[in-house]
């Protein structure tokens, strides 16, 4: 069955974590062997082992945040570095393109054609991707939405941690700043989906009021399973389903269970059942499966030990069918988490 996953950091892991996800998953964690970092040699994710999961289609992320509330959390100086190395993120991505490893899908025809080869030469078909930004600290003002636009940026979100330019994000409360409402302006003139994710409660509601386009959370969790900010609430959930968006569930441990321990690193009793818990509160919220897929951010500065212990990759994710269908979700149903949603919300989104 095809995946779709609606968050991971392709680039990032190449570019910032030097990785060469064109070699196998064991080579590159090998060449991280002995390293002291958290996630190193322990990597789930790679072109290889994302196509033996049919993971087809899935949103790629450009991403610089600029430092904030002093040194809690790290970034860069200014928003014209973030620009850059944004730009250095996409640089890769193109790169891909003309390997044949990767290929961008812009609007509805292009989803439509790559849907249709990848049904019928999967083996052979290029990986296909959506452009997303996390944190929009590289869109230097809103002037610059069109230049993105061009380049295929479909899916912004205003923050990451801390405050971003635009907004107040995880672990900083407060609501958008001054410059939100214009770049909310300019991003929905362009037609560019605002996503939801990392934005601090007051922030979510007041970019809910102003935003009048399409919305999503390409990698969020439930609050009452995972008590922190990070996590949404149920009224931030049903907000979501009643602006007919979906959330994509994502697979870091300390966004799942309470159970995870950040000191003794130990994602003992949190596996894809832990994922499918969160996945089925959004669809009891609902009222159906019509809101929910999979966003998994692996890889995003973790690696296995901090996802959910029964993963060895990312083609893991083909185990996700038969717990559904272990607690009684209908075929129709599971087609719709693993990749019907999303696909019906870009097709709707792009009409």
């Amino acid at each position: 069955m095809l995946i779709i996953d609606s968050h991971i950091d392709i680039a990032h892991n190449a570019i910032e974590w030097d990785r060469d996800l064109l070699q196998n998953i064991n080579q590159i964690r090998e060449s991280e062997a002995g390293m002291p970092q958290k996630g190193r040699g322990l990597n789930l994710v790679n072109y290889e082992e994302q196509r033996k999961g049919e993971i087809g289609l899935f949103f790629v992320t450009v991403a610089c945040r600029i430092a904030s509330m002093g040194k809690r959390f790290s970034g860069v100086r200014n928003q014209d570095i973030a620009y850059a190395k944004c730009r250095g993120e996409l640089a890769y991505y193109r790169l891909m393109e003309s390997k044949g490893v990767l290929r961008q899908i812009r609007d509805a025809k292009m989803l439509e054609q790559h849907l249709k080869e990848w049904e019928e030469d999967s083996a052979s078909t290029p990986l296909g991707f959506v452009l997303t930004m996390e944190g929009a600290d590289g869109i230097v003002s809103p002037d610059q939405v069109a230049e993105w636009w061009d380049e295929g940026l479909r899916i912004v979100s205003l923050c990451h941690y801390g405050v971003s330019s635009y907004s107040h994000g995880t672990q900083a409360p407060g609501g958008l700043t001054a410059r939100g409402r214009p770049l909310l302006e300019s991003l929905e003139k362009a037609g560019i989906l605002l996503d939801l994710t990392h934005l601090a409660e007051k922030a979510f509601w007041e970019a809910l009021d102003h935003y009048g386009g399409r919305v999503l959370a390409t990698h969020n969790c439930c609050r009452v399973l995972c008590d922190h900010d990070r996590q949404f609430d149920d009224n931030q959930i049903k907000a979501i389903v009643e602006r007919s968006g979906v959330i994509g569930v994502a697979l870091d441990d300390w966004m799942l269970s309470p159970l995870w321990d950040h000191q003794a690193i130990d994602n003992t009793g949190i596996t894809l059942e832990t994922v499918v818990d969160h996945m089925d509160h959004i669809c009891q919220l609902a009222g159906n499966c019509d809101h929910v897929g999979i966003g998994t951010d692996l890889d995003g500065g973790y690696g296995k030990e901090q996802a959910p212990s029964d993963m060895e990759t990312i083609a893991d994710l083909r185990k996700i069918p038969m717990i559904l269908e272990n607690r009684g979700y209908k075929t129709e149903d599971i087609t719709k988490i693993m990749h019907g949603n999303w696909i019906q919300f870009l097709r709707t989104s792009w009409s």
